[in-house]
């Protein structure tokens, strides 16, 4: 009993789908090799006379999810810049009230002028 637990091997519990999931990280590539590209996007197969396939459901909730996702990046860069425009114009207004200041304060007279 004592040579069978020594002789047992570890087995690993990680999932198998995970399988260079890191490499292809560090690499810009999806997590997996059937998140988006040719083999997930274009259809499976055409007709004969070269007319295109119908979508697939998977393609078209992709479709929707990337369309809903440009939108929301659209939406979040105008706010960026809307954003950066009105932090200009408080920067801008700051700048003109300090000159306005400055243009208000006593004027050097007599020998100091002349320097």
């Amino acid at each position: 009993c004592s040579v069978l637990r020594h002789s047992r091997r570890q087995f690993s519990t990680t999932c198998t789908v995970q399988a260079g999931e890191k490499w292809r990280k560090e690499h810009g590539l999806s997590r997996s090799g059937s998140e988006y590209g040719p083999l997930t996007d274009l259809p499976d197969w055409s007709f004969a006379d070269g007319r295109p396939a119908p979508p697939l459901k998977g393609q078209l909730r992709r479709k929707r999810e990337q369309e809903a996702l440009a939108r929301r990046i659209v939406m979040l860069s105008s706010e960026v810049d809307r954003g950066i425009e009105t932090w200009k114009e408080k920067q801008e207004e700051a700048r003109r009230k300090e000159e306005h200041k400055k243009s208000l304060l006593l004027k050097p007279k007599g020998k100091l002028l002349m320097k």
